[in-house]
């Protein structure tokens, strides 16, 4: 299993609503930046997977709002990978602010697909490979 905790980002005043609450739809950006800096944790670059052809839109995502994450809050996007991923990869999120309250849960799942032709593919073997350490057994 692989885990990855994003360094934590402030809520801005801009990411709130009118009862200074994060809007519910700036968790989706939220989860965007985890996997995006997860993956890039290990040396894997989304620019460079889209430059070879292949990209990961979303298919499903689903979150859970337990607490409401406020202006000027520290969060911490804590961002897990459960299985090896093959045409599709699930991405876990729980998010805590600066005093360790779990404020959201969250999943998305992507696919990899083809950008010439929009056909699902496999994912690429270089990600496959930085992620394989991650669920190999413990010896």
């Amino acid at each position: 299993m692989f885990i990855y905790d994003v360094p934590p980002i402030r809520v801005r005043y801009a990411d709130t609503d009118q009862m200074g609450y994060v809007y519910y739809g700036n968790y989706a950006r939220y989860y965007e930046i985890g996997r995006v800096e997860a993956l890039r944790s290990l040396g894997f670059h989304y620019k460079d997977m889209e430059a070879s052809g292949v990209m990961m839109p979303v298919y499903e995502n689903r979150s859970r709002y337990l607490r409401p994450a406020r202006y000027d809050d520290l969060l911490t996007i804590r961002v897990t990978i459960r299985e090896l991923p093959s045409v599709r990869i699930v991405f876990h999120y729980d998010i805590y602010n600066q005093h360790g309250e779990h404020l959201n849960t969250g999943e998305t799942t992507l696919v990899f697909m083809q950008s010439g032709t929009g056909r699902i593919t496999k994912a690429p073997a270089d990600l496959r490979a930085l992620l394989k350490p991650f669920f190999e057994p413990a010896v």
